[in-house]
């Protein structure tokens, strides 16, 4: 899908008329703004909009529990007890794997801390944790405390990869350089392998493969990734991968998150874990108290802790249907033509007030842009939420946009590009 550098109004109707996914945006609950618009919506990669697919799911999972009670776990064509198991397959075709190495459970921390037991297993100088710069917070802790749990110090334990100066996003050789002088010190690598604030996709063959030649081991955080660009995670043989169900995913908020394991460690029952339950092997799980020994599924179900929440699991079910019906390469195509279209717009009306962090290789982003803002970049955020735009804003000076390919249009790029040159007008002359 080709389009013009920077889009007029005409311009931009005409692309989404010839959208072969247009007619998914219908399908999603849009915003309206105060004037009683529908948003641009730009903020996918916080929050997914809900789908009328995903509110009747959960309908139908309230209707069920209503109508048979404890008997809903057992009985129909979606029953309880095997629900997580509807969403095997999907999931695994989205995160590039096979079935056995995928599990929708929890949140992604909580996720983050079960492997981390397993595959942080730090022995004598091999101790250290290599994370990329800007990683989510949330992650930054769960690994200092892992750190702090085996009595290391987390400034010492943890080895922070950061960009060359004057640059914002972190280059390939530089982590294998990284892994190739420090790797006898290293026993894990986690990398979101999309950044959450500079929305850089990291090149996770090379550097899975730089890891292995280490002798690290590999888990990566996807919470931008999942729902926005290819992945692969069978295929470039990391160790594992968790995410969270609430950005591209559209799961709703604190949705239901998920987990992977490679396939090279479904029978591993010697690693160490903390068990529960539904991680126990399904044939024993309903033995109860005369089953006292935990013997773990086969795969990532045997991380398991808890049974699923079925209310929450639920929109992922609707959601994960959307993805398969829309197909992974029209997806990828209309958010390679959005973001370049937005990138081609922040260029032409923003230019000398708005830095894009992002790469500009398509290849190397999904779609969002990171916009530092050399004015009040809090400014810009409150001037598009005038105009009826949703962006979200991280400090200290960076706005996020993410134009979605299942809801967002060519029009709402138009929007986002006429409140930008206003605003950039209204701050000094344009260059």
């Amino acid at each position: 899908m080709s389009t013009p550098a920077i889009l007029d109004e005409p311009q931009a109707l005409e692309l989404d008329r010839r959208d072969t996914l247009a007619g998914f945006r219908s399908r999603f609950c849009v915003p309206l703004s105060p004037r009683l618009e529908p948003v641009a919506y730009f903020c996918g990669n916080s929050l997914g909009l809900a789908s009328d697919r995903a509110l009747r799911r959960v309908e139908v999972e309230l209707e069920r529990w209503r109508n048979l009670g404890v008997d809903g776990h057992f009985s129909g064509e979606w029953p309880w007890y095997s629900y997580h198991e509807s969403v095997r397959d999907p999931l695994a075709r989205l995160v590039g794997a096979r079935p056995i190495e995928v599990v929708a459970m929890n949140s992604l921390t909580v996720n983050l801390h079960l492997l981390l037991v397993s595959f942080f297993r730090p022995a004598g100088k091999r101790s250290k944790i290599l994370m990329e710069d800007c990683a989510f917070p949330s992650d930054t802790y769960a690994v200092h405390s892992q750190l702090a749990w085996h009595g290391i110090d987390p400034d010492h334990g943890c080895l922070i990869a950061r960009p060359r100066p004057g640059e914002s996003a972190l280059r390939t050789e530089d982590l294998e350089a990284m892994l190739d002088r420090h790797g006898d010190e290293i026993a894990l690598v986690l990398l979101g392998a999309v950044n959450y604030f500079t929305g850089q996709l990291f090149d996770v063959a090379r550097i899975a493969a730089a890891a292995r030649r280490a002798g690290a081991l590999v888990g990566l955080d996807l919470a931008h990734a999942v729902g926005n660009v290819p992945l692969a995670l069978h295929d470039w043989n990391v160790d594992f991968a968790v995410w969270c169900s609430y950005k591209y995913l559209n799961g709703g908020p604190g949705a239901v998150a998920g987990a992977f394991v490679h396939e090279r460690h479904a029978d591993a029952v010697q690693l160490q874990r903390l068990a529960g339950w539904w991680g126990n092997d399904p044939q024993r799980r309903f033995r109860m108290h005369l089953e006292p020994r935990f013997r773990p599924a086969r795969g990532a179900d045997g991380w398991q802790i808890s049974n699923p929440p079925i209310l929450a699991l639920a929109p992922i079910v609707a959601s994960l249907a959307l993805f398969e019906e829309a197909g992974s390469q029209r997806l990828r195509e209309k958010s390679i033509a959005l973001t370049g279209a937005l990138e081609a717009t922040v260029d032409a009306v923003g230019a000398g007030k708005v830095e894009i962090l992002t790469p500009r290789d398509p290849m190397a982003r999904g779609c969002q842009l990171s916009l530092r803002v050399a004015a009040d970049g809090r400014e810009l955020a409150r001037r598009f939420l005038d105009d009826g735009i949703t962006v979200d804003f991280r400090e200290p000076d960076v706005v996020r946009a993410a134009p979605v390919p299942l809801y967002n249009s060519f029009h709402d790029l138009w929007r986002l590009g006429r409140s930008l040159a206003d605003w950039a007008c209204r701050t000094g002359d344009t260059t």
